[in-house]
């Protein structure tokens, strides 16, 4: 099975860098960082993305916009909001988001 890849959205680039390092820890994930609603579009329509993390930032109409767009193009996107608390809580969160199969 390959990587799960997983699109961050962050509107600060310092914390994006350290939330797509922390992802990309696990052998098991691929993350790919975007600050901008134009780049995570873009983005989520090249790659097979499984999980979308909504990063602190992003305004309420951006997050409505960007999350109706991507389950538009992939119903079985999984969307999590994540507003920081450190690579445990950030791996717990993806790892309940996958759902008990990819514990």
């Amino acid at each position: 099975m390959g990587k799960i890849e997983i699109l961050v959205i962050c509107r600060h680039e310092g914390i994006l860098q350290t939330v797509v390092r922390l992802i990309n820890n696990n052998p098991e994930w691929n993350a790919t960082g975007v600050v901008t609603d134009d780049e995570a579009l873009n983005t989520f329509s090249m790659l097979p993305f499984k999980l979308v993390l909504l990063g602190s930032g992003i305004e309420k109409e951006s997050e409505d916009r960007l999350c109706a767009a991507f389950k538009a193009h992939n119903p079985e996107i999984i969307i999590v909001e994540h507003y920081g608390g450190g690579s445990g809580l950030l791996g717990a969160e993806i790892y309940q988001a996958l759902g008990p199969t990819w514990l």
